[in-house]
This record gives structure tokens, sequence and C-alpha cells, in this order.
């Protein structure tokens, strides 16, 4: 973990002191994602209700700019001037480079026709199926860590050899087992629970951020 990363994390403890007890588990989760990254792997994202939205906010930090600047590597800037197209340097410079994520909530034709043709708690399962490969990471949000349809794409991912990172609450329900790497927030009902989801994630996507483009050096 770079200095700059590990000043972020303790920054955080500091302003969450309630999540000092999950702080091993965090630091996993980092290295974990940040693992996927380095070796050219995704991150697959599902929720239900306010863990949706949640799973869309995630996305949106991880595929453009959260807080650093993503310049767009050398060899593609050169790649798109070399096609001659008249926009090519304001391509360049407006394109961002991407840490690829997936939320499995915004496919609304494949969502209900899973749930349509098939049955709604396979909804995720069969994204996973078709997005993830060994090596990608799942991070699911579950604040019961009960839902059905979580627990099948939990399964899938860890018949793909996929790494499963669950965020969910102090009792941590059915995905404690089943996770490589369980997120367990003091909180015992929905909106306590999802409060400290958001600061967690925001947490993860600077520190992934920082720690493969470097801002804060």
């Amino acid at each position: 973990m770079k200095l700059s990363v590990q000043k972020l994390y303790e920054s955080f403890l500091q302003r969450f002191p309630q999540m000092i007890p999950c702080s091993e588990e965090l630091s996993a989760a980092f290295e974990t994602i940040v693992g996927c990254y380095a070796q050219g792997g995704k991150l697959l994202v599902c929720g239900n209700g306010g863990s949706a939205a949640d799973t869309e906010h995630i996305v949106g930090e991880l595929m453009k700019k959260y807080l650093c600047k993503r310049p767009l590597r050398t060899d593609l800037v050169e790649k798109i001037r070399a096609l001659g197209i008249d926009n090519a340097d304001y391509l360049a410079s407006h394109l961002e480079q991407p840490l690829m994520a997936i939320s499995l909530v915004s496919q609304t034709s494949l969502l209900t026709a899973i749930a349509n043709d098939t049955s709604a708690d396979m909804i995720f399962a069969q994204q996973v199926l078709g997005y993830g490969k060994p090596g990608d990471v799942l991070l699911a949000l579950s604040t019961s860590g009960n839902s059905p349809n979580i627990l099948n794409a939990i399964n899938v991912a860890r018949a793909l050899d996929m790494t499963t990172i669950g965020f969910t609450g102090e009792g941590g329900g059915a995905i404690l087992p089943l996770c490589t790497i369980t997120i367990r927030v003091p909180g015992s009902i929905t909106p306590d629970i999802q409060e400290l989801h958001l600061p967690i994630y925001h947490l993860l996507c600077a520190m992934v951020e920082e720690e493969f483009f470097g801002c804060s050096s």
C-alpha cells in the first residue's frame, strides 16, 4: 500500500472509528480489487433497492475520474491521432482511463427477461455467468446478507473462481460463509447499514484510484 493510500485509509478510520473492527476486511478488499485490476480483471457489482443505487454509484466512481486525473495512455493517444480524424485531440483530452466495473442492476431488458423467462432470483447469477471470469471480483451488497438473488450470484462467482466481496450488516447473514471477504458494518436496520456502506465504497474507490493514478503524489 502506497503512503498516500495509507493516509486515505487512516483518515477514514479517524472519521469513522466505528469501522475500526472492519479494518482488516477493508484492507483485504482493497488489495483484492487492486490485484484484480493489475491483472486486467474487472469488478461486477450488484445489490437490491437502495443497494442497487449504491451499485450504480460505485461503478460511476470507477469508470471515470473520481478524485484523480486519469489521462489516457500515451499509446492510445497516438493511435487516436493516427486515425487522422478532426477531433482527435479533443477525444484524447476528454477520455479518462477507466477502472473496469459493470453494474448488474442496469440492464432493464435483460433483467426483466431473466425474471420472466427463468426466475427473478437469477437476475444477477445469469449475468455473473456471462460477464465473469477467473480473477474477476464480484462486489455484492445486501443489508440482510440473505437476499436469494445475491446468494445465487455469489455462488456462480465462486464456481467461476472469482473473488467475492460482501457488504452487509453486523449479523452477516447467509453471505458470511460464502464470500471471500465480508465487510460487516455496525448496524442492524437497513438505513443505518446503507449509511455506512457509502463511505466504505467511497474509501475503496479513492484508495484504488490513488494506487493506480496517484493524484496525491
